[in-house]
């Protein structure tokens, strides 16, 4: 899952964004409203956790032009404006969700859970191809009744490829945008060697095809 936040009080940015990689998501962080317009413009998030009362760019303006955008980012938008009015006026700005702070962190990421499942097309919960089992939610993985020991870059990587249409062809640039944050370096080889280790820990037969010149395939 991509998410960013984008949050004028830095300290809290940034203890969400720890908080959330610890739970195996790529994060981005900014903390301003021009700031966050390049970061959707340029990269295509499952969650936008958005503070309302963003400088430069005002929050309700960012989530004007993410809701125009492509359709799929989910807002879930934070507030210290506790009242109904202020909830139904973000709400009718185009925001999934709304947050009042100070909050508990397990609520923010059950929201943005359920947000990120909103975002794309329904699957069920525990995803079982090719005699694999994956369970985003517990981050378990197994094969043939034989738990996997995945990293947690190995487990998104593979995740992706999973929820793919059957037949689809997944690029290393989606994987890279959809598994790793803005730090990695996008000429680096870390997609090709995640799916080498991931190849390796699957066993036979081979579940992840590579199709030269285009990406990687999921299935027999």
């Amino acid at each position: 899952m991509r998410v960013l936040v984008a949050e004028d009080e830095e300290m809290l940015a940034d203890t969400i964004a720890d908080g959330l990689r610890h739970m195996h998501m790529a994060v981005d962080v900014c903390y301003d409203g021009d700031a966050a317009m390049e970061h959707v413009a340029v990269h295509r998030y499952d969650v936008v956790v958005l503070d309302r009362d963003l400088p430069e760019v005002h929050g309700d303006e960012v989530c004007r032009r993410i809701v125009a955008g492509d359709g799929e980012t989910r807002v879930l938008m934070l507030t210290a404006a506790a009242s109904i009015r202020d909830r139904v006026d973000g709400l009718g700005l185009g925001a999934d969700d709304y947050l009042t702070k100070p909050f508990a962190f397990a609520e923010l990421v059950a929201r943005v859970h359920a947000l990120s499942r909103r975002a794309h097309r329904a699957l069920p919960p525990v995803l079982d191809r090719e005699g694999l089992r994956l369970d985003a939610a517990k981050r378990y993985a197994e094969r043939d009744g034989r738990t996997l020991s995945l990293s947690p870059k190995e487990f998104s990587v593979l995740d992706v490829l999973m929820r793919a249409p059957e037949g689809a062809v997944v690029s290393a640039e989606e994987l890279l945008e959809k598994a790793w944050d803005e730090n990695t370096d996008p000429f680096t080889n870390v997609v090709r060697v995640t799916v080498m280790n991931l190849r390796r820990k699957l066993g036979e037969p081979p579940v992840i095809h590579t199709i030269p010149g285009a990406g990687y395939r999921f299935g027999s």
